[in-house]
């Protein structure tokens, strides 16, 4: 591993004599395994690579705290993504629908959903869903207050706003669940059925999915107990569970594999294995920051200049990184500075042996972060900053 970048000599030795992979990356096992030794998620998959390649692919842990069960793969097992369903399914579902010319991102969503409709709420743009400035509540327990999808989705239409549109940043899953159904009203069919044509099967993603069959609920990692037994396959997100598995905020299930496959894509400015999936000026315009969205770009979030260090980005990424992370245990992160990517997933829901384990896991994906920066070959020399 690389502690820090130091002396011109000490670089030149470094480079004539690399440290094997399993010894580079030992300080990432490390960090990883101290998660689960603390008790904060029982198995883990790390996919760390470039915008060409993957350097470094593991599993840890186990499904459940039993040793008995299996070690994760960071190739067969399935994640509950959680809110990454939201950039990998939704944004993704979106860039498709601008770049066709179906969705523009600054006209009112109410033009296209009429039934969103209230107080200031045709001043709400697309845009404004996807960079969380609409106004609108962080959450609402949809799942409690209604009994069926078509109620719940009446209500999400009724929710008033609780600030004047454009003026502040929350972040929203109400935001994602009308863009899912934004998807659905434009392409006239579900964000499942829409996703896996027009965005997994072209990036090659083929165990991405929403509503996992029962066949592979043995390769997916469970995410919560019923009565004792653990629950894998059924999505954690109560409010996703009431719109039936489907939903622009939760409900996606992924390998890491595939995960590093939609980063790859990002790295490469929408190309992958010579396929254009995006293009490259939609890519840019995703990621293109606008005054007053705070850390948000367009469905992702981006390191806060303020607030470094105990972050899913550490102190070691570039400005220009961007990522994503999912209440289940999930994170993914790009940094085209460094030609870097990471994709973290554990199941940080099933169980956690310790208290606070939200905040402790944003310990762990902080200090995996750094220990990825200085481990990967040339990251660290990078003249960026900030400075390893």
């Amino acid at each position: 591993m690389i502690a820090k970048a130091g002396s011109a000599a000490l670089l030149l030795a470094l480079a004539a004599s690399p440290p094997a992979a399993g010894q580079r990356f030992a300080a990432v096992d490390s960090v990883v395994k101290a998660g689960i030794r603390q008790g904060v998620y029982p198995g883990a998959v790390v996919v760390i690579g470039r915008r060409d390649t993957v350097l470094h692919a593991r599993g840890y842990g186990h499904y459940t705290w039993s040793t008995s069960s299996p070690v994760p793969s960071p190739d067969s097992t399935l994640w509950d993504l959680a809110s990454l369903t939201k950039v990998v399914a939704t944004t993704s579902a979106i860039m498709r629908l601008v770049e066709q010319d179906r969705v523009l991102l600054d006209r009112p969503l109410a033009s296209y959903l009429p039934r969103f409709a209230g107080p200031g709420k045709e001043r709400v743009t697309v845009r404004m869903l996807l960079d969380h400035t609409s106004g609108l509540p962080s959450y609402v327990e949809f799942f409690r207050l209604a009994p069926t999808r078509d109620s719940a989705v009446a209500l999400l239409y009724r929710e008033p706003l609780r600030y004047q549109p454009g003026t502040a940043v929350v972040y929203s899953d109400l935001n994602f669940l009308l863009l899912g159904l934004l998807v659905e009203q434009v392409t006239g069919e579900p964000l499942d059925r829409y996703t896996a044509r027009e965005i997994f099967a072209p990036a090659r993603m083929m165990e991405t999915r929403f509503r996992p069959p029962a066949a592979l609920a043995p390769r997916i990692a469970p995410t919560g107990r019923w009565r004792g037994r653990p629950v894998a396959g059924t999505v954690n997100d109560q409010n996703a569970a009431r719109f039936g598995g489907v939903a622009g905020h939760a409900g996606l299930f992924a390998t890491a594999s595939d995960l590093a496959r939609y980063a790859r894509l990002w790295l490469n400015e929408g190309r992958l294995d010579g396929r254009q999936i995006f293009a490259a000026e939609t890519i840019r315009a995703f990621l293109d920051p606008v005054a007053g969205s705070g850390s948000r770009l367009l469905g992702w979030d981006r390191p806060a200049p303020n607030l470094r260090g105990d972050t899913p980005f550490g102190r070691l990424v570039s400005d220009v990184a961007y990522g994503h992370t999912g209440w289940t245990g999930t994170e993914l992160w790009v940094d085209p500075a460094r030609d870097l990517f990471l994709v973290f997933l554990t199941n940080r829901s099933y169980g956690p042996k310790v208290g606070r384990s939200i905040s402790r896991l944003r310990s762990v994906r902080g200090q995996l972060a750094d220990a990825v920066v200085r481990a990967v070959p040339g990251a660290c020399q990078a003249a960026l900053q900030p400075p390893c």
